[in-house]
């Protein structure tokens, strides 16, 4: 196994837990919010500030002016007049990089399919799901939501926001079928029966890119 998995998805789709089983079913590395803690190690900059800017752009020039203060490490003239989220942006880039050079892994969202696209061992995914399986995951998530409209308004806005953080930083287009090896959604066959059908996937990629 040489391949390494990123995946993009939508709030709610099952994305993270479907990332997880199949980096247990390869026995390889998992990185979700376990790459702000390698961000933070690798960069220096505070790991509050980094989790504030996560998947999150911001326009916001005072937003980024007050923040810079705050930073540390990435400094040099190169970096210094530039926004705190494109910093930040500029370290996860980095570390992604990193962390595919140690081997096999699974990454979660984080413009990772982007930083890695001169790379042919990098099969990237999407996964989508109906809105009343999502509506039903992100209630059983979050307890203090409980209706369907909540529910749908945080799916809402978390998808804006993942999608205006893509659309920004990288070059394809979220959620675009041409933008990712393979787009699925995870309400057809489970979560269980999606990671089944992705390893598969994975195995005759792996197969083929190492001829």
């Amino acid at each position: 196994m040489n391949t390494v998995i990123t995946i993009g998805r939508q709030f709610g789709s099952g994305g993270r837990e479907i990332g997880e089983k199949l980096a247990a079913h390869f026995d390889i590395p998992y990185y979700d919010k376990e790459l702000i803690n390698r961000v933070a190690k690798d960069s220096g900059f505070c790991q509050e500030i980094i989790e504030s800017n996560d998947e999150r752009p911001t326009s916001s020039f005072l937003y980024n002016l007050v923040m810079d203060t705050y930073s540390f490490g990435y400094n040099s003239s190169s970096y210094i007049d530039m926004p705190i989220s494109h910093k930040i942006f500029l370290a996860q880039f980095d570390t992604i990089k990193k962390i595919a050079d140690e081997g096999p892994c699974v990454i979660v969202g984080r413009c990772a399919d982007y930083a890695l696209s001169e790379r042919n061992n990098v099969l990237n995914l999407f996964i989508s799901a109906n809105e009343e399986c999502r509506i039903g995951r992100i209630k059983e998530r979050h307890p203090d939501i409980t209706s369907d409209s909540k529910a749908r308004d945080m799916m809402n806005k978390k998808d804006k926001q993942r999608q205006s953080y893509y659309n920004y930083y990288a070059s394809g287009k979220w959620g675009h079928a041409s933008t990712y090896d393979m787009t699925i959604n995870s309400s057809v066959l489970g979560l269980d029966g999606t990671a089944e059908l992705i390893a598969k996937y994975v195995e005759e990629f792996d197969r083929k890119s190492q001829q």
